[in-house]
């Protein structure tokens, strides 16, 4: 374990994993992701600035929740982030689906490369099959 002070109130506690947050401020953030999330849910169609300024949480973190993928938002939501890969408008995680399609196929083709090719088995002969054979 090591000794960490708090992003969030500046307490020193004992980190173990995650985010840079004592126990204390751990249970705020996950009431305002609550709040956020029951928000969302109430008000369809509202922008991420609007939660933000509704809910008092910054439009960093719930950026962060959906990269997460702890929030999703419905398609006819306002709310969306950019693709890491190429940009385009995604409602949560990363990636978009053709950059996740692509990354896929590169590692495939990487591990598909690395492999040694298998040599075929070659055909053995009765001689050198020890099974015993009969002779009608």
């Amino acid at each position: 374990m090591e000794v960490r002070n708090c992003r969030g109130c500046g307490r020193i506690f004992n980190y173990v994993a995650g985010p840079h947050l004592c126990q204390i401020c751990r249970e705020k953030m996950e009431v305002k992701f609550q709040e956020v999330k029951e928000y969302i849910r109430a008000n369809p169609g509202v922008g991420m600035r609007e939660v933000s300024e509704a809910c008092d949480v910054e439009m960093s973190q719930i950026q962060q929740w959906l990269r997460e993928e702890r929030l999703e938002v419905t398609e006819n939501s306002a709310i969306f982030i950019s693709c890491e890969g190429c940009g385009a408008n995604i409602r949560s995680g990363k990636y978009c689906d053709s950059c996740k399609a692509a990354m896929t196929n590169g590692f495939r083709n990487i591990l598909n490369a690395n492999k040694p090719k298998q040599e075929l088995p070659k055909p053995s002969r009765d001689r050198d099959n020890p099974k015993m054979r009969f002779l009608n």
